[in-house]
């Protein structure tokens, strides 16, 4: 990790030079990034909540130990490579909580099947401004509302796949039914906590990323939605180095920025800047999760 980071800081400075990258940040205005930080830091906290609820028994009055546990996770994702820090999420509630590690997994794997619809609908906000059709509007809806009307005919799609597959596949079927919300109101706020949580992470970021990259909004979502999917995709470079700044630039320039030379060389910049916002923010959660007491 130590020789990436060395490797990109080597990089940056050779192609732009890291003053004329950190000079983004003034443009955009101190106010506006200590603002994106807050909003980028709450959505943590909102994440905490939605798992606090997902185990109500087993962590009630115990919120500060387990905003360290999701930290610590978050923490891992960014850091370790292959997406190989997922692993600490189950190990981690079972230590803290008690949970068995069947159960966490099955829940982890429900809520990222959540994550991605979040930030899949979050990011189709930019690609409905830039079509600009009612049409587009009326699908991006309906896949908006693709996770309610699975849960509602949740037995009849899981009788249906169950009796189609595998032994071992049953049995993987049977693991992700069991992490699903207990009942309807619990998956309402498990869905819409997901909904709230990436809405405003992708705003943030399109918002920083049109500031910084000089681009329109709907670029700037498509440069968050890159960014963000190359985070959960397995092949991310551990801290994201590289592969986040690149999967920002493949797509805003997939929604619409310009592909000349000298505005790509913009967009790069901003692009490595968001990347270093999204890191910090990471970084303060985990020291606000170290000086939180904890609960026994």
């Amino acid at each position: 990790m130590v020789v990436v980071a060395i490797a990109y800081a080597a990089f940056i400075q050779w192609v732009w030079g890291w003053g004329t990258v950190i000079n983004l940040w003034s443009h955009a205005g101190w106010g506006t990034i200590v603002l994106a930080l807050s909003l980028l830091v709450a959505t943590y906290v909102l994440r905490t909540w939605r798992i606090y609820d997902y185990f109500p028994r087993e962590t009630t009055g115990r919120f500060a130990t387990l905003f360290r546990v999701v930290q610590l996770h978050n923490i891992l994702n960014i850091m370790l490579p292959f997406r190989s820090g997922e692993t600490s999420f189950p190990l981690l509630m079972k230590r803290e909580f008690g949970v068995n590690l069947l159960r966490g997994t099955s829940a982890l794997l429900v809520m990222r099947l959540f994550d991605l619809h979040a930030l899949l609908a979050a990011a189709g906000v930019g690609l409905a401004l830039e079509e600009e059709s009612l049409w587009v509007w009326v699908g991006w809806l309906i896949f908006l509302l693709l996770p309610a009307l699975g849960f509602v005919a949740r037995d009849l799609v899981f009788g249906l796949v169950r009796r189609r597959s595998s032994t071992k596949l049953a049995r993987i079927i049977e693991e992700v039914r069991a992490g699903l919300p207990v009942d309807g109101n619990a998956f309402m706020r498990a869905w819409g906590a997901t909904l709230i949580n990436w809405f405003v992470k992708i705003a943030v970021l399109a918002w920083i990323l049109t500031l910084m990259g000089g681009i329109s909004l709907p670029a700037g979502f498509g440069g968050a939605l890159g960014g963000e999917l190359s985070s959960v995709l397995p092949v991310h470079a551990p801290g994201g180095v590289g592969t986040y700044p690149a999967g920002i630039m493949a797509g805003a320039v997939g929604f619409g920025a310009s592909a000349g030379e000298r505005a790509l060389s913009a967009l790069g910049q901003a692009a490595v800047n968001l990347h270093l916002l999204v890191i910090l923010s990471s970084l303060i959660g985990t020291a606000l999760a170290l000086f939180v007491p904890t609960q026994k």
